[in-house]
């Protein structure tokens, strides 16, 4: 059996930043550190900065008064960094910046006058971040059967967003329903879409042909990576999403000669390669291959508190 790793893979520009963030917090600040939601979607991830002293809490109100909070690097409504502040809490923002800008359209929409659809899915905390944004109703909607019920006039005012984990092929069929539908509205001219999200995608579609299974590191709440499992199934790829590496089934690998791995961009290589480890001791392995879709360089600068 051939194992072939694709690239890029695993963590993004946004995760190291948020990660190193809730760290060097610690260092700074002492434990506890409080964190709103899962500073990223990965239990690994979670439980390591769990274990340095990081309290993961779903609303502000369960944060101490004069405590420390982080924003996850999913962002969070204005809502929150209000109430962070009149609970005297010193705030760290460990939303990642490609969020921030989804941030900043809906507020400039807005103040054009544009009615909002936002393109994402219920619940997400970026999708409520992004709902929080401003206090004017945003449309929410999943898929392009959404579009027929949107409440307005074919040439009424209108802008749209993207979550920024979507899958391209999801985002581009609503869109397109959207541009045929509504004859005055605009979006951002390169897409919301991460980057990393982008790129993972592409990855996967150069194995097409190549591989028999494709295996997915990453957690069942992230985004991205059951985005990344779904491009596999639709481009006829038998596919599974792995939490952690000792959770495989031996009977995916019935008649598999090529394995294909790749991982969200929440999830730590090391756990990548304890897969490949795993795999090897239960079949035989000739070779383990790197594709190279595209070479990453991004990096996001730390907030100045922790310069």
């Amino acid at each position: 059996m051939k194992i072939i790793l694709a690239n890029p893979r695993g963590f993004c520009a946004g995760v190291d930043r948020a990660i190193n963030i809730v760290e060097k917090t610690i260092e700074k600040y002492g434990a506890p550190v409080y964190v709103k939601n899962e500073i990223v979607h990965n239990k690994a991830v979670v439980n390591s900065l769990r274990d340095l002293g990081a309290v993961f809490v779903k609303e502000v109100g369960d944060v101490p008064d004069g405590a420390v909070i982080i924003f996850s690097a999913h962002g969070a409504a204005m809502s929150a960094y209000s109430e962070a502040k009149n609970k005297k809490l010193t705030i760290l923002d460990a939303t990642c910046p490609l969020v921030e800008k989804v941030h900043y359209n809906i507020r400039k929409y807005s103040r054009d006058g544009a009615k909002i659809i936002l393109i994402g899915h219920k619940g997400h905390p970026e999708v409520e971040g992004h709902l929080g944004q401003i206090e004017e109703e945003i449309y929410l909607i999943t898929k392009s059967e959404d579009v027929a019920l949107l409440p307005f006039d074919k040439g009424e005012k209108l802008a749209y967003i993207t979550q920024t984990t979507l899958s391209r092929m999801e985002s581009e069929s609503i869109i397109k329903e959207l541009k045929s539908r509504f004859t005055n509205i605009s979006g951002p001219s390169k897409g919301d879409l991460c980057y990393a999200t982008t790129n993972r995608q592409m990855a996967i579609e150069q194995l097409v042909g190549k591989i028999d299974l494709l295996l997915v590191v990453g957690s069942t709440n992230s985004s991205n990576s059951n985005r990344l499992k779904e491009l596999g199934e639709a481009v006829g790829i038998k596919s599974y999403l792995i939490d952690e590496p000792q959770n495989i089934d031996l009977s995916w690998f019935d008649g598999c000669k090529n394995v294909g791995i790749t991982s969200g961009a929440s999830a730590p290589e090391y756990l990548v390669q304890e897969l490949v480890k795993n795999i090897s001791e239960k079949f035989p392995i000739c070779s383990v291959e790197e594709t190279h879709a595209v070479e990453e360089k991004v990096k996001f600068p730390m907030p100045v508190e922790l310069n």
